[in-house]
């Protein structure tokens, strides 16, 4: 039975090593056509973000575009980013002129440690609560925390954001507005992103935990003896945190959704200010490379999701 296991855990990363490549070239195909194909001219851009919007005029734009050979076909300069790719290389800031594993591993660790504190935080706040209004499918616990998810999953990341600042930082003045300078810095972000992912979590905890207590093996570890609090920990915590943990892949897309708003509104550095700076400055280098990077993230992620679902559903372990 376990070599069966490990054999189907074999097959399930090959097939999703060969997903990821597929879709690491479509993301990075289609993010190369789409920032081609932005709006203004890419060199005044470029060179706005190098010298300063008050310091450009023609003849610095026509350098930029010599020295970056920006007037290339369209087919070549994706045939030369193919290339680059295949080697590992992501290319070189257009604006600074450093590699851009250089920007991206200047960043990430402050994106990383802003999503870390932001997925605990919703652990902690959704799933929990989603268990307990299971337990009790239409009392009142239930349809409060229905009311607040669906107000939260209605509000953008930014209005969540916003509120939060009005309350605890301008109201209260418990916290700092924005910045990056301490602990108290990442509550407020950490917390719009948290609380965004929570209201999710908790109606995911809450179906499956509603399903498992109308379940027949749930209902026999009544008959045989146990309490509810042993039944709950032995036969429907296990069984009700699996659709959580398979949607902790789902979560990890809406970080990366979610972080470039919530860094720019929090004046937060990392990849999602990063990718809003590029964007402005038409930094096509940097933008591709932070577009790739994240889609790997994600695939990364899910990868380690299903390895993690397969663990923690027993019903699979069972089937092998």
């Amino acid at each position: 039975m376990i070599s069966r296991w490990n054999h189907g855990l074999g097959r399930l990363l090959w097939s999703r090593l060969l997903q990821a490549g597929l879709v690491a070239w479509l993301v990075g195909t289609l993010t190369f056509i789409i920032t081609r194909t932005l709006p203004s001219d890419m060199a005044y851009r470029i060179a706005a973000g190098r010298y300063g919007h008050d310091m450009v005029d023609g003849a610095a734009a026509e350098a930029v575009r010599a020295e970056l050979a920006l007037d290339q076909s369209g087919l070549g300069a994706y045939l030369g980013w193919l290339w680059d790719l295949v080697q590992f290389d992501l290319g070189r800031s257009l604006v600074s002129g450093r590699p851009v594993l250089e920007e991206l591993s200047h960043q990430l660790g402050h994106s990383l440690s802003l999503a870390v504190v932001a997925v605990l935080l919703s652990l902690l706040i959704g799933p929990p609560l989603g268990l307990a209004a299971g337990r009790r499918p239409g009392g009142l616990l239930d349809r409060t925390s229905e009311v607040a998810a669906s107000v939260l999953r209605a509000l953008p990341a930014f209005a969540v954001g916003l509120l939060l600042i009005m309350l605890f930082a301008v109201t209260l003045g418990w916290l700092p507005v924005a910045g990056h300078g301490g602990p108290l810095h990442t509550v407020l972000p950490a917390l719009t992103l948290a609380l965004g992912l929570a209201a999710v979590s908790s109606r995911v905890a809450r179906n499956a935990m509603a399903e498992v207590s109308q379940s027949a093996y749930y209902a026999f570890s009544h008959t045989k003896g146990l309490g509810p609090r042993r039944s709950f920990l032995r036969h429907g915590l296990r069984n009700a945190s699996v659709p959580v943990v398979a949607y902790l892949g789902v979560q990890f897309v809406y970080l990366i959704e979610g972080v470039v708003v919530v860094e720019t509104l929090f004046a937060w550095p990392g990849i999602g200010r990063l990718m809003f700076e590029a964007l402005q400055q038409r930094d096509y280098n940097l933008l591709l490379g932070i577009f790739f990077f994240s889609a790997a993230l994600v695939i990364v992620f899910n990868i380690l999701t299903d390895l993690v679902y397969r663990l923690a559903d027993p019903r699979i372990k069972g089937a092998s």
